[in-house]
């Protein structure tokens, strides 16, 4: 059993497809096939269910699947050993984030330090939900996630708030809302709102609050890009419902109104496992990640 084996083995179990596991790990798609086989051949069992358009994992593979992870995280561990004692810091880290956050908190800023800081280890990033995220983190498909933090956090699953703004309702300067001081947001039932894709978690924040209000909300545009909810707003388009601070840089052009009754705020939050990684890499990142929301008080 060859530890290229077990990589190739967890690699195909995770994305589903030969074709995206070999893409990857750069590597041509025949020679995973041959090393998988090769590795079912000696378990005398098949790992992988191969029938479907979808690779799934047999009861045997299932098994198997955590024991190989664990596998390739000591011989990662083992390396990383020696890089330590040399003085150099490698491997590779996978991050995941809620679509739409990383403008809250300047996510290419911390990543790009983060790799001046250790320019061997190789990064990736990826969107998803906040569910899909975390029930990832968890079966330790990312190492640090992104999430809104109105998504029910699981035991074992540390979290750090990274952005917490408030959100208001912002229109054009000639609306007819745009004298208001505030809003209620009853004020909002017959207006057409212009807010949020489901994929982001303030859209549960604002739907839920309509439901309390006793009101559906009348959606007549949803993104997941903050910044394209208010321009669509100051064309005239509608009352976006966004994080105060998307409104404010455009003086000229959107007037941010606060919500009250009831108030409403858009929150982000790292995400990373309680008792750390077996990755040393991982371990880094989520050090560096801290410091930098916390004032470097780490």
């Amino acid at each position: 059993m060859e530890i290229r084996q077990l990589e190739y083995f967890v690699a195909v179990a995770e994305e589903r497809s030969f074709t995206r596991a070999a893409a990857k790990l750069h590597v041509a798609q025949p020679g995973v096939s041959t090393q998988i086989r090769q590795l079912e051949r000696e378990l005398k069992q098949k790992l992988l269910d191969r029938t479907g358009r979808t690779v799934l994992l047999t009861e045997v593979g299932a098994a198997v699947l955590p024991y190989a992870r664990a596998a390739l995280a000591a011989v990662a561990g083992v390396r990383q050993a020696v890089d330590e004692h040399t003085g150099l810091l490698r491997g590779r880290v996978s991050v995941g984030m809620v679509t739409s956050s990383a403008s809250a908190y300047d996510l290419p800023r911390l990543l790009a330090d983060f790799h001046r800081e250790h320019p061997a280890i190789e990064i990736t990033l990826s969107e998803s939900t906040s569910d899909h995220l975390l029930s990832a983190l968890r079966e330790g498909r990312f190492d640090a996630v992104a999430i809104s933090p109105s998504t029910t956090v699981p035991p074992g699953v540390e979290t750090l708030t990274v952005a917490d703004e408030p959100l208001v309702a912002a229109v054009s300067p000639d609306h007819p809302l745009a004298g208001r001081d505030r809003l209620r947001l009853a004020d909002l039932r017959d207006e057409p709102l212009i807010i949020f894709h489901q994929s982001v978690g303030a859209r549960a924040t604002v739907e839920d609050a309509c439901a309390e209000a006793g009101f559906p909300p009348r959606i007549a545009f949803e993104a997941s890009d903050p910044n394209l909810l208010a321009e669509l707003a100051a064309k005239g388009l509608g009352v976006a419902i966004l994080p105060a601070p998307f409104a404010a840089i455009r003086p000229t052009t959107l007037r941010g109104i606060p919500l009250t009754d009831p108030p409403m705020r858009g929150s982000i939050a790292f995400a990373w496992r309680e008792n750390g990684s077996a990755n040393p890499a991982a371990n880094a990142l989520i050090r560096h990640l801290q410091r930098a929301m916390r004032g470097g008080d780490e």
